[in-house]
């Protein structure tokens, strides 16, 4: 039987024909922003409800913001996809800036429309969500008001924003464009910094030093500039947080990811508690390689030569052949994103590093972005960026203001597809070698949310901290990095990356604050959830896509106890999960005995 062959380039036309030029996409950003003004200014006439009977006329309008935001979300997909296939792209540069107005203005929009409705009188609230268009709405809607509540005037809060597309989204955007232009020469070769980052996993340590040393150099060289777009926005935020009279920095966080301070805080009690093993593992494999203590630009290095290498075409196989085992429909929905062009895996020039997903709501599609280049690893990022497309496709039939689920439960899907074909890939291996790669691949996941993303959320909140009383300087940052690193890591590294927080994007991004706990709790959960799906097989199924549906209507809280049966505010919960990936460095370290 014949292979099949997938594209490996994405189909962006079905969308919009034409890239960055597109007159479809030039006449669809047009009318929107015309919507989106037209609602602004509707919403000057619109009262606060004052009886049950204007339940309907809020329905409409809610109506309304969904189908906006459907609008929005497509055109701004779109420019995400543009970006990142071609960095080059100047015009997709100049539609980023038109969106994030566009998304400005809606936001203060949809801001002025929450703030009027949570004015309502409790009685007259409740008796309006008994209404058939809004019964199914009540989680949001009640998330709304409780916001709204803790929140400035209208004014204050509109004005708020219509300043941060100058200053604080400014900021991300400069961050960007420092980035974009900075190079470096390693082995006698030109790289951007994303394509340097990529030799920190090279067979060759001499090439990993280098990278190592020359990207460290090149951050330097900038930091002073880094230092002020970190402070900058942090400072935005600290001083609107101020103004709303909000003194706890996760708090935001915290509500964005509709998780409690206890919850967090269990998490990375039971992780600070059961790093020793993983502590281990890097002390193994810094054997393995000749040395007491590995150093930074080894923790990605593989130790084995045996590395499975696949095509992409054999790489989707295994995928669609896993998922199967435990979701025929998963595997089914994939196998569809393959055949239709969904992904963009081209190893070639000019792509931004990274991966992800990024939804297109009017379409019902996703579009996947990695560079794919054979390796395991590579198998398991496309596994987890299908796991986040399945997401979406799970909550098609959702209500559109009902699919907006947060970070931490969003990474929960794409993990849970990672480790079907993680596991799979280790339990399938050919030699002894490979299966210690394979392993030790697993385990670099662990330890990048055990202890990297620790040290990252170790960083931001001293760093926040300290910028309440004023301007950190760079060299300062150095510091707070390289002691985040030292303590996450159990001191297990012998030397450090202290300019890890001018080059790492989450730090900079302005969509999310905290862009990093949310990581290690989707691993976590995932890893429960996974432990169910090995239990029940396929059988499984029904109740996953249960779990997913849910996701944007209750807080985790709530969704661990309701389809799991567990509390997540226990430190026991998070240690179950902790203990599957204990079992993978026992196995790593009998093999390598």
């Amino acid at each position: 039987m014949s292979q099949t062959t997938y594209p490996v380039v994405w189909d962006l036309d079905v969308f919009f024909k034409g890239g960055s030029e597109s007159p479809q996409l030039r006449q669809h950003l047009d009318e929107t922003k015309s919507r989106v003004r037209t609602f602004a200014n509707e919403l000057k006439s619109f009262d606060t409800p004052t009886s049950a009977s204007d339940a309907s006329v809020v329905a409409e309008k809610l109506e309304e913001v969904a189908d906006l935001l459907q609008h929005v979300s497509q055109a701004g997909a779109f420019v995400s996809c543009l970006e990142a296939q071609d960095m080059s792209d100047q015009k997709a540069s100049a539609l980023r800036s038109e969106i994030t107005e566009i998304n400005a203005l809606f936001g203060s929009s949809f801001n002025v429309l929450k703030q009027k409705l949570a004015k309502t009188e409790d009685q007259v609230w409740d008796t309006m969500l008994e209404h058939e268009n809004l019964s199914q709405l009540q989680f949001v809607l009640n998330e709304w008001r409780n916001q709204a509540k803790e929140q400035l005037s209208e004014d204050e809060e509109a004005l708020i924003s219509a300043l941060a597309v100058d200053g604080y989204h400014a900021w991300g955007q400069m961050y960007n464009t420092i980035v974009g232009r900075m190079t470096v020469k390693v082995n006698g070769e030109e790289l951007s910094v994303g394509q340097a980052n990529n030799l920190l996993s090279h067979e060759d340590p001499s090439i990993r030093k280098e990278a190592y040393e020359k990207l460290e150099a090149a951050w330097k060289e900038n930091d002073s500039l880094f230092a002020k777009t970190l402070n900058h926005l942090a400072g935005f935020r600290l001083s609107t947080y101020q103004k709303r009279g909000w003194n706890n920095v996760l708090k935001e966080p915290l509500e964005i990811n509709r998780m409690k301070q206890e919850t967090l805080d269990a998490m990375w009690g039971a992780i600070s508690k059961n790093k020793e093993p993983f502590v281990d593992f890097l002390y193994r494999k810094a054997k393995i390689l000749g040395k007491d203590k590995l150093e930074w630009y080894d923790l990605s290095a593989s130790t084995q030569t045996d590395k499975k290498k696949l095509s992409y075409d054999e790489g989707a196989e295994f995928i669609l052949k896993h998922f199967e085992q435990f979701s025929p429909k998963m595997a089914s929905f994939s196998k569809r994103a393959f055949e239709e062009a969904w992904i963009e895996a081209e190893d070639r020039p000019g792509k931004r590093p990274g991966g992800f997903c990024t939804g297109f709501p009017l379409s019902q599609q996703s579009r996947i972005f990695m560079t794919y280049s054979g390796s395991m690893s590579n198998v398991a990022t496309l596994a987890h960026e299908l796991g986040h497309a399945f997401h979406s496709f799970a909550l098609k039939d959702i209500h559109p203001l009902n699919r907006r689920y947060a970070m931490n439960v969003a990474e929960t899907a794409s993990t849970f597809a990672e480790m079907i074909v993680a596991d799979a890939s280790v339990k399938e291996a050919n030699s002894d070698e490979q299966k210690i790669a394979l392993l030790e691949d697993k385990l670099q996941r662990s330890v990048a949310f055990f202890m990297n993303i620790h040290s990252r959320f170790l960083f931001e909140t001293r760093f926040y901290e300290e910028r309440k009383n004023g301007f950190v300087p760079a060299s300062r940052l150095n510091e707070l990095t390289d002691q985040a690193q030292r303590e996450a890591y159990h001191d297990a590294v012998n030397s450090t990356s202290p300019s890890y927080w001018s080059n790492k994007l989450h730090f900079h991004i302005t969509g999310v604050p905290f862009y990093n706990f949310p990581y290690t709790f989707g691993y976590l959960f995932s890893l429960s959830i996974y432990a169910k799906a090995l239990e029940e097989g396929t059988n499984y199924e029904d109740q996953y896509m249960a779990l997913l549906r849910d996701t944007a209507v209750m807080s985790v809280e709530d969704l661990a106890m309701k389809h799991l049966g567990e509390d997540i505010t226990k430190e026991s919960f998070w240690e179950k999960g902790i203990e599957l990936c204990k079992n993978d460095v026992k196995e790593y370290l009998s093999l390598t005995e």
